[in-house]
């Protein structure tokens, strides 16, 4: 196939594709062995403005924003290769961006944390850091929500511009609002986590009037947790041994 029936099929694809959507070789329909074809293709473009280059086989084209210009794709678009593959969940956005949807902090941080079950090493992708955390529960699509709030408690120390108390406070009604069924999966999941996760959720949960006993029952009685939480906010932290 030549070169002018790649560049068409390149224009094909691009019309039907919105600024800003992440796309690599694969998604402009050609066979392997026009892959150096594609790739010179695609890099005359990147030469001329018609695309952007976010990082080796990532493409996307370029947004102009009303009052800000050229602006970058969505954090979504910039990480969904490690949220989803062939269709299927393998990770979530987690850390201070998805607390500040939570409501627990209002800023925002220029990293990007992904929860995920496998070990990666942190990258950059154009201004954006990529960082990963081990989510110890096998990811699926469905309990995504209640991973964010296992790690809000998990990093309850590290949430910026809000004090473990004041993350607590505006966790218990988002936990309470929960179905009971929800209740119950957030407690299975939470075994998985460290203990310190284990008997914060415990407490929440026991000052909530939801039953905890197999959370209680995964301890270890001696330990004491130092989670720094206001006695008024946490009534319960003494029977959990938290200070």
């Amino acid at each position: 196939v030549c070169s002018m029936d790649i560049t068409k099929q390149i224009k094909k694809i691009l019309n039907k594709t919105e600024d800003g959507i992440i796309m690599t070789p694969a998604d402009f329909g050609v066979s392997v062995n026009q892959q150096p074809s594609l790739i010179v293709a695609l890099n005359r473009l990147v030469a001329n403005g018609k695309l952007k280059r976010l990082s080796k086989g990532k493409y996307y084209k370029p947004i102009q924003s009303q009052y800000f210009g050229e602006i970058p794709p969505d954090t979504f678009e910039l990480v969904k290769d490690f949220i989803l593959k062939e269709g299927k969940r393998i990770g979530y956005i987690t850390g201070t961006n998805a607390f500040s949807r939570l409501g627990l902090t209002t800023q925002i941080s220029g990293t990007v944390l992904i929860g995920t079950n496998t070990y990666r090493r942190p990258l950059r992708r154009g201004i954006e850091k990529i960082a990963f955390v081990l989510q110890p529960n096998l990811i699926c699509e469905e309990d995504v929500d209640l991973y964010v709030i296992l790690d809000a408690l998990r990093f309850i120390q590290r949430i910026p511009a809000t004090t473990p108390s004041e993350a607590v406070a505006m966790l218990l009604p988002i936990i309470k609002r929960l179905p009971k069924q929800r209740k119950n999966h957030l407690q299975d999941l939470a075994l998985a986590y460290t203990p310190s996760v284990r008997a914060l959720l415990g407490a929440m949960c026991e000052q909530l009037s939801i039953p905890c006993k197999r959370l209680k029952n995964s301890l270890n009685g001696t330990t004491y947790y130092r989670l720094h939480i206001d006695d008024d906010v946490l009534l319960t932290k003494s029977n959990w041994r938290i200070i």
